[in-house]
């Protein structure tokens, strides 16, 4: 089995892919509008650097000294008598719970995608397009087959082996995905009053800001930078393993990052004036891709044509990161079991195909069940467990194992991180990251609860 990356570019491309998702495509743009578009974008760009960089660091440089996924990593770092090993269930336990809604969304694009190439949506009024989608939840038929597809599909990259298949698929739909984003967002800027559009995402109003309250934004800032790059349960450890040492660590995740936030920002530049040439709300919350974009496209000029461009972008983006999870998956349970790839993608995919109706049925059949109160559904308990729990949780194990003399110890962590050619990872950061940045991410974890239960 090939084990490691072709060149810096596909480790690159596939760190990116993990972290770029429907966080970045879908939730950025809605949260940023909900909060009042460029400054919000502001305070979201400030946590990236001083909340995400520091935890990508410390899976990566776990991945590359331990030369293991999660289900080694921690075993091979770990002091003599220590047990950090026993967070690899936690995280395998979390990138499975990920994969079991997240590949029902991810099939909620192929659906939208072959509807735009039908033309269902041409000529439809707001309401009628709204239909789809309701009609879509009430479909556990048509939802199964397109989560299906969707884990089929990409276990199959993963069949073909980190260099002729992640690395090769994700190498081309990322670049794909980068000249869709452009031709989008050119489109976009050439509807009639999409300058309103970009004022109101990039020009900074402080009244639109604290229309919500001003620790509310902030709050939300955080988390929106926090949990898009899917740090915390080692999803990004598994690509350190596989990376030489030729390059420092900083560099490799400042670019992964800045890949990371142009996804965010471009989604931004393609949607924002869209909304505003057809009088759509940008804050109108998660129905945003469903309802409010398509029916921006029925109105569109061409709008059958960009609206099935702009769900392949969905499309890739969400595949991406559904494609790092499975390889993670594949690579640990490979490492615990001794097991040959191909033996592991054959049992993983019934069993996620399995652990995913759950999800399509809490929209339909078990549509009854309210886990967390009120309208909520299984995919709500699902993403709840997951963003308030796992990965912050988890982002406070990776540091605290990386940062004290309990775990793998701030030297052996700093010596990872900058050994290779490239940016020094600054010395003084350590004082931050031992005891600035867990309180930081302990605020994230009660502020989820407090925002779940008590408002």
């Amino acid at each position: 089995m090939q084990h490691g990356f072709s060149s810096r570019l596909g480790f690159i491309l596939v760190s990116a892919g993990c972290a770029i998702g429907l966080g970045n495509v879908w939730r950025f743009p809605y949260i940023t509008g909900k909060y009042g578009g460029a400054t919000f974008v502001l305070f979201y760009l400030l946590f990236l650097i001083i909340l995400g960089l520091p935890i990508v660091l410390c899976e990566f440089a776990v991945g590359r000294g331990s030369r293991m996924s999660v289900a080694g990593s921690f075993d091979v770092l770990e002091p003599k008598g220590t047990k950090w090993h026993v967070y690899k269930y936690v995280a395998i336990a979390g990138n499975t719970l990920l994969m079991m809604f997240y590949t029902t969304i991810s099939g909620w694009m192929v659906y939208y995608f072959l509807q735009m190439i039908k033309g269902t949506f041409n000529g439809l009024n707001a309401s009628s397009i709204g239909d789809v989608f309701t009609t879509l939840l009430a479909d556990p038929g048509t939802m199964i087959g397109c989560m299906v597809f969707t884990v089929v599909a990409c276990f199959c990259v993963c069949l073909m082996g980190i260099q002729k298949g992640v690395e090769r698929i994700t190498k081309v739909m990322m670049v794909l995905l980068i000249i869709l984003m452009v031709v989008l967002a050119v489109n976009s800027l050439l509807l009639p009053n999409a300058s309103k559009g970009l004022e109101y995402y990039l020009l900074p109003d402080w009244n639109r800001f604290k229309a919500h309250g001003v620790s509310e934004a902030i709050f939300a800032a955080m988390g929106q930078a926090f949990f898009t790059l899917s740090i915390g349960q080692g999803s990004l450890a598994v690509f350190g393993s596989y990376i030489g040492k030729q390059k420092s660590l900083l560099g490799e995740a400042l670019w992964i990052i800045a890949l990371d936030t142009f996804v965010a920002f471009m989604s931004g530049l393609i949607i924002f004036p869209a909304c505003f040439s057809y009088g759509v709300d940008p804050g109108s919350g998660p129905n945003l891709l469903f309802i409010s974009l398509p029916n921006v496209f029925a109105h569109m000029p061409l709008g059958q044509f960009w609206g099935a461009l702009f769900f392949i972008f969905m499309i890739f983006a969400s595949f991406s990161t559904v494609i790092a999870i499975f390889e993670n998956l594949t690579t640990c349970f490979s490492e615990l079991f001794g097991a040959r790839r191909g033996k592991v993608i054959a049992i993983l995919i019934p069993t996620i195909i399995l652990l995913s109706l759950p999800c399509v049925l809490g929209f339909n059949v078990w549509s009854w069940i309210h886990p967390l109160g009120g309208n909520s559904g299984i995919l709500d308990l699902e993403d709840f467990i997951i963003s308030d729990n796992v990965l912050p949780l988890g982002s406070l194990v990776y540091l605290t194992f990386c940062t004290t003399k309990l775990g793998w110890g701030w030297d052996n962590f700093y010596k990872e991180v900058n050994t290779g050619s490239g940016m020094t990872f600054p010395g003084w950061s350590k004082a931050y990251m031992t005891y600035g940045l867990p309180f930081i991410i302990l605020y994230i974890f009660f502020s989820g609860y407090y925002g779940m239960f008590f408002k």
